[in-house]
């Protein structure tokens, strides 16, 4: 299963690791997935989503 949010599609970046003496290795920062269940078209359905879009959603459903 990939590491993609179901929802807004973000997926994890990647950069450098820079130790003391700033040698650079590769690394990967993972996106904060969650599985949670939203409804789509009236139907409850489990997805992996963001924390961010997750809290986006919620504040919406809010309103």
């Amino acid at each position: 299963m990939p590491r993609k949010c179901s929802v807004s599609g973000k997926t994890g970046m990647t950069g450098n690791k820079r130790s003391h003496s700033l040698h650079a290795t590769r690394r990967k920062w993972n996106v904060n997935l969650q599985n949670a269940t939203i409804m789509v078209d009236g139907k409850p359905k489990r997805v992996r989503i963001s924390a961010r879009a997750l809290k986006s959603l919620k504040a919406q459903e809010a309103r």
